[in-house]
């Protein structure tokens, strides 16, 4: 059967039998039509999610498919992530390769789902399973979902407490005067009121233009008063500079994952809107070809990089889905954000 939950920004999808495959491809394609999509492109997106949909079916017994619409107008996309415990793989290249299709699926394979999709990746490891992205844009180009022009690449995903509707974990990201400013904010407790002390915390990050991360968080502290509060953390990245500056209140996670170095970055306690120790930004040199990544107390935080092999070098919302499936617990809200820096 088919289970539907809403995230902030992600609608998720249970899909363990074929019954459930159509339910998701008329989902997508009114999230496609929403977005402005001509007829043809909606039906190719509905392509793309059949296959992706069916493969979880016919070739790992099942998993979830997790939708996002990104940004408006001409880049406007939809992302499709797939993510499942089946089998996996060691053959990426066999997996995507033209006449290649897994058993019971349109036929068309995973290769055609790559030429039809504006950016494509798949992360697999046998015993593991598989994750395939697929960001499906409107005009054909890869949209919001693309590096920026510096290089930098960001994603985040978040999901609810099972049985819950809105998500209290949501993340932000915006470029100011070159630099990029993150947030993972987690709001206290579960359900609607959660969901709009973050919800609150990310429209403050995304109004400011200042980048530094003490600053955003003295005016989110400020804005959240009225509301339960929340864990947040804040992190800016100047790609000319190669250095990241972190500030956080909470339980929100970060961790720095180079070629030569790991580090957790450790945020101050506290609860943003409530209880604010003076606020202390912290420094960091940063590597080429580094992954930084924030996520909520719904994920353990003692994930290790040897659970998820390999991953950090694929696209940041795989990596997204590759944390959730190695760490997120159901019994909590779970967001989570990944910056890759350039190589």
């Amino acid at each position: 059967m088919v289970g539907l939950y809403d995230a902030t920004g992600d609608i998720w999808w249970h899909v363990g039998e074929s019954a459930a495959v159509p339910a998701v491809r008329r989902a997508a394609a009114v999230l496609a039509t929403e977005l402005g999509f001509a007829p043809e492109r909606v039906a190719e997106a509905g392509i793309v999610v059949t296959e992706l949909a069916t493969n979880l079916v016919k070739h790992a017994a099942g998993g979830e498919i997790a939708l996002r619409t990104l940004g408006k107008g001409d880049g406007a996309a939809l992302r499709v992530l797939a993510i499942d415990g089946g089998p996996g793989s060691r053959n990426i290249d066999a997996l995507i390769s033209d006449g290649a299709s897994t058993r019971g699926t349109l036929g068309i394979g995973l290769g055609a789902c790559k030429r039809l999709s504006s950016a494509f990746d798949i992360y697999s490891v046998p015993a593991m399973g598989t994750i395939a992205e697929a960001v499906i844009g409107r005009d054909g180009g890869s949209g919001p979902a693309a590096p920026n022009r510096d290089g930098t690449s960001v994603a985040d995903l978040s999901r609810p407490l099972t049985g819950e509707g809105p998500c209290g974990d949501t993340a932000a990201h915006r470029v100011s005067g070159g630099i990029h400013v993150t947030m993972v904010a987690d709001g206290l407790g579960h359900g609607p009121l959660a969901a709009e002390a973050s919800r609150r915390a990310a429209e403050v990050l995304m109004a400011l233009e200042a980048v530094s991360p003490a600053a955003v968080l003295e005016r989110i502290h400020a804005a959240l008063g009225g509301t339960r509060g929340a864990a947040v953390t804040v992190i800016s990245y100047d790609p000319a500079a190669q250095r990241l500056v972190h500030a956080g209140i909470g339980n929100v996670a970060a961790r720095i994952i180079g070629p030569s170095t790991s580090r957790t970055l450790p945020p101050q306690p506290g609860i943003a809107g409530h209880r604010s120790p003076r606020l202390r930004e912290t420094t960091y040199a940063v590597e080429p070809a580094t992954a930084v990544l924030m996520h909520s107390d719904g994920l353990s935080h003692r994930w290790s990089v040897d659970d998820v092999p390999g991953v950090l070098a694929h696209a940041p919302a795989v990596i997204c889905a590759a944390l959730f499936r190695a760490a997120a617990s159901r019994r909590d809200d779970a967001g989570v954000l990944v910056l890759r820096t350039p190589s």
